[in-house]
């Protein structure tokens, strides 16, 4: 498989430039060649006799095409697996890939600046930079941040855990982007400590200077309360001989591109215009062509999933990944076609509009499931005519296509079952038992009393817009949230210790995360709370009751600070904002894929040990290209938002400063393979906020978010 030959360049830009303004004359010894992927999902429905290896197949040419274009990295943003917890098949399967074709004797044409040794296993002396480690044998790194699916779990001493940290500490691949909030929930209330730090991998090749910056998926809601609190960092690189302008800044992010609900996205102009490049992930719909971002001065590139997790109109767009190439401050991508991808084919009908045509009878149902029978043999010739033109070579034999008809059936009399329908095309589609969708127009009705005290009320907007009673099966399962589920049945409960909340969160935990121990560690910390508080009051076997919700009250307050919640929106009089289609990810369970590592209380956390600086490269003291940021005192009132509750008050918001330090000075030569180096105040945005760097004896003053936010 040869890179190039499938290649489309798309222009790049320096920024503020058109966009039509790429790399005019490129030079390899100051040109970086990455290769950018995302949502690779190994092991999505690896027990489906027929999609069992997509993921992983797709992974494999993702590599190859990494090693015949020969690209100085691998970058990867965020959700390589599908499972929190993957597999001993997925696990010994990827890390056999990367070994493969990631190891080797080519010499790596780049150098590290910052500390290779910044985010490395506590307790250990090995870096977390596999390639400056000179026990392995690198060829091309690879760089990832974790998703919403494989991000960190568990209270262990070694704190939060995920797969990725496997694959770091086995030297496969490099992790960064990893943010502690659980540590960071038992810091000092004084704020100095406090928030998302983000520490960038500084990487030279010639004269062109890169700076990754990774954030790994948080959740959106806790994303909101730290931009609001203005606790979100990011350092830049100080000193040297580089200056600040110099540094081509890219952002890997993993959330919510499109809004799914109040504080359930993150706006695409609240970064600081220093970045020059985000790379989003989360988004399965392929935008790998660089998007300018309205009044700002950076791009956005939306590489997209490698394999189609839902059938969703998203994920029919072809599906490609971007060899990009970086020198000075301009960059391109080159846009690469996947081949191992399975073809998908949507269509949607309407069998009124078809009964008008006199194609159909709306009383026949062996009519309707003839005409349905058409249409998706149809679309099965269409799936290998598209096939076809990605794949001329007619040795090549294509896979079973996967094929979605959704059907409009307002005023269809009787249809057809969707899993005996889809019988008549086992060995001919890979999806037979969900090809049919079934949907009417939603019709005005009265809203039915509930009679159960111990059951919760059906929610409208469970369905999204659909009716329940005439959809199948499989779809009401798509469509079903558990963690609305959960929540529903919590509310009709009456619950005089556990914190509601909390339980939601362990039970999510427990569901989603495979977290064995979260709903018995969360009670036994609650218990251990509402039990210290009790016995520290003296009172009489009266007043227990009373006590006792004092008790529940406190525990909640203090769990409601540490996990802001949204409130939810109201339902009447608001339409609807995306149709259940509209995106890739909305058959996603984004409310429970995107929960906080840890649901116990913070009160009851003790700080992380072994969470001190990095051990110095080599015995010998290296001091950093860039500074800490630390907080100062500045007063300014926080705007009261609707979603979020109450923080405290403070008499002084963060400020964001540093001390600069003399920084060790680099050479212009590239050291050989194996040679480890030794060694801003963002303005107040009326409509949206920003994350800001830390710059030198600057003052940032706090974030505010617009009511439109």
């Amino acid at each position: 498989m040869t890179a190039s030959a499938s290649a489309r360049s798309v222009p790049g830009s320096e920024v503020g430039d058109d966009p039509h303004h790429s790399i005019t004359e490129q030079n390899p010894d100051n040109c970086f060649r990455i290769l950018l992927a995302t949502d690779n999902h190994i092991g999505y429905a690896e027990k489906d006799p027929i999609r069992g290896q997509d993921a992983i197949n797709t992974f494999r040419e993702i590599l190859e095409i990494g090693r015949d274009a020969e690209v100085d990295f691998i970058l990867l943003a965020g959700d390589l697996f599908h499972e929190n917890r993957p597999s001993r098949t997925c696990m010994h399967q990827t890390i056999a890939l990367l070994r493969e074709y990631t190891l080797g004797d080519k010499p790596v044409s780049f150098e590290l600046l910052s500390d290779p040794y910044d985010g490395s296993a506590p307790g250990f002396s090995f870096p977390a930079v596999n390639y400056e480690d000179p026990n392995l044998n690198i060829a091309t790194p690879v760089f990832s941040i974790h998703g919403n699916h494989d991000d960190p779990q568990g209270t262990g001493p070694e704190g939060a855990l995920c797969a990725l940290d496997v694959l770091s500490v086995s030297g496969v691949l490099n992790y960064f982007g990893k943010v502690d909030l659980q540590a960071d929930e038992a810091a000092p209330d004084d704020g100095s400590d406090k928030g998302i730090r983000i520490k960038p991998i500084l990487l030279r090749k010639g004269s062109s200077h890169l700076a990754m910056y990774g954030v790994g998926n948080v959740k959106d809601a806790r994303m909101h309360y730290e931009l609001r609190s203005n606790r979100v960092k990011m350092y830049m690189p100080e000193g040297g001989d580089v200056p600040e302008e110099d540094w081509f800044n890219i952002l890997l992010v993993h959330q919510n591109r499109v809004k799914h609900g109040p504080q359930q996205s993150v706006p695409e102009g609240m970064f600081d215009d220093s970045i020059r490049l985000v790379v989003w992930g989360h988004e399965h719909d392929c935008r790998i062509t660089p998007e300018k971002v309205e009044g700002k001065d950076y791009w956005i590139s939306q590489p997209g999933s490698s394999v189609a997790t839902s059938l969703a109109p998203g994920e029919a767009i072809p599906k490609h990944v971007g060899i990009m190439s970086i020198q000075g401050s301009q960059f391109q991508i080159a846009e690469i076609p996947l081949k191992t991808v399975r073809p998908f084919e949507l269509d949607e009908v309407i069998l009124s509009y078809a009964a008008e045509q006199g194609v159909l009878s709306l009383d026949d149902k062996d009519s309707i499931t003839d005409y349905l029978r058409k249409e998706v043999e149809r679309l099965v010739k269409q799936a290998e005519v598209n096939w076809r033109e990605r794949n001329p070579d007619p040795k090549e034999k294509m896979m079973l296509p996967l094929i979605r008809v959704k059907v409009e059936t307002t005023d269809a009399k009787e249809m057809t079952n969707p899993v005996r329908f889809g019988q008549l095309f086992v060995g001919k589609v890979a999806n037979p038992r969900d090809i049919l969708q079934y949907y009417r127009k939603k019709k005005p009705t009265e809203r039915k009393v509930k009679n159960n005290p111990d059951l919760p009320d059906e929610d409208e907007e469970e369905w999204e817009g659909e009716d329940a009673s005439i959809l199948t099966t499989n779809d009401r399962l798509a469509k079903l949230r558990m963690a609305n589920l959960v929540k529903q049945y919590l509310q009709a409960q009456n619950l005089e210790v556990l914190v509601e909340n909390g339980m939601e969160d362990a039970v999510m935990r427990f569901v989603e995360k495979d977290d064995k121990d979260a709903i018995k560690d969360f009670v036994s910390d609650t218990l251990k709370m509402v039990g210290r508080d009790m016995r520290s009051k003296d009172m009489d076997e009266d007043d227990v009751e009373d006590h006792m919700l004092q008790a529940k009250e406190h525990a909640a307050s203090q769990y409601a600070e540490a996990r802001p919640i949204p409130k939810e929106k109201p339902k009447k009089g608001k339409k609807k904002q995306n149709d259940s289609d509209e995106d890739s990810m909305l058959e996603e369970d984004d409310d429970q894929m995107d929960l906080d590592s840890d649901g116990s209380l913070a009160e009851s956390k003790a700080p992380r040990k072994g969470k001190g600086k990095a051990p110095p490269a080599r015995g010998k003291g290296k001091k950093p290209l860039f500074d800490d940021a630390s907080d100062s005192d500045s007063e300014e009132d926080e705007e009261e938002e609707e979603v979020l509750p109450a923080p405290k008050k403070r008499s002084a918001a963060s400020t964001a400063t540093s001390t600069r330090k003399p920084a060790a000075k680099t050479t212009a030569r590239a050291p050989a393979k194996k040679a480890p180096t030794r060694g801003g105040a963002s303005a107040k945005a009326p409509q949206q906020s920003q994350l800001t760097f830390s710059k030198g004896n600057k003052a940032s003053k706090p974030i505010e978010l617009s009511d439109d936010e």
